[in-house]
């Protein structure tokens, strides 16, 4: 899927944009966690300035097509196909960039269930690239603060993607995936990699905390946001987040596979 055309019809169809599944009442909830600084909507970011609901709420309806009208407050959220489209070729120009220089690149997800096979395809292509693709700290425990409480999590790499996972879970890769925003998986991962002397990345691709966590330490970032990640996209705002990508992140798996083929096809890596 190379045109822009068949992308854009595969974005309504799947519903990764256009009317998507995420309910307006949940983005506003997040709006009004990151006005107030609440670190579960932070993402790892610590925002330049202060911003209210009304700012965020017109920085998303800037970035992905979401309505800005305060007095919509329930139904399903919209995000404009022509906006991801454009984002995607920014995102495919930054990952094409890498390549060029064989930069160490650092790929990591919060959404294993639905994201692992994007990200591992583009992991696969730039390491193909002759970028190293980064796996510090694999197998260490991260302490996580869930709504069930403080849950202990492991940190593993599948087909070259950071991911959490519940201790002595096996099966598919999958399986036993956490879905996380928290930046501490990015911290434990950077900060092994300094521990060690190694290579630190020149590029972080992911969503979420990782995303958010490494434009923070000021190492280039780019990465797939929903209407309720509003930390992408002020990231993007203040200039510690190079790309954010608007689409829903929890759709079926397959349903990505044509996007990261487009952003293949645009960053020359299309084999």
């Amino acid at each position: 899927m190379s045109g822009t055309g068949a992308l854009r019809a595969h974005l309504i169809e799947a519903r990764l944009a256009g009317t998507i599944a995420t309910p307006r009442e949940k983005s506003l909830g997040r709006y009004r966690l990151f006005a107030a600084r609440d670190p579960r909507a932070l993402l790892g970011l610590e925002p330049e300035r202060d911003w209210s609901v009304g700012e965020v709420l017109r920085l998303v309806g800037r970035e992905c097509g979401v309505s800005v009208d305060p007095a919509h407050t329930s139904g399903p959220d919209e995000i404009d196909p022509d906006r991801t489209i454009a984002a995607l070729d920014r995102f495919a120009e930054r990952v094409g960039e890498a390549a060029g220089r064989r930069a160490p690149v650092l790929i990591g997800t919060g959404h294993p269930h639905r994201l692992l096979e994007f990200y591992a395809v583009l992991a696969d292509a730039l390491s193909s690239a002759g970028c190293t693709v980064l796996t510090p700290a694999y197998g260490s425990s991260i302490d996580m603060t869930t709504r069930f409480g403080l849950r202990t999590y492991t940190l593993e790499y599948v087909r070259g993607v950071a991911m959490m996972r519940e201790p002595g879970v096996r099966g598919a890769p999958d399986v036993g995936g956490v879905h996380t925003h928290s930046p501490l998986p990015v911290r434990t991962v950077l900060g092994a990699a300094a521990d060690a002397m190694g290579p630190l990345p020149g590029l972080v691709i992911g969503d979420h905390g990782w995303v958010c966590g490494a434009g923070q330490l000021g190492i280039e970032a780019i990465g797939l946001a929903d209407t309720d990640d509003p930390a992408l996209f002020v990231g993007q705002a203040e200039g510690r987040v190079s790309v954010a990508v608007p689409l829903d992140d929890a759709v079926r798996s397959v349903s990505y596979l044509p996007l990261v083929r487009y952003v293949l096809n645009q960053a020359y890596l299309s084999r």
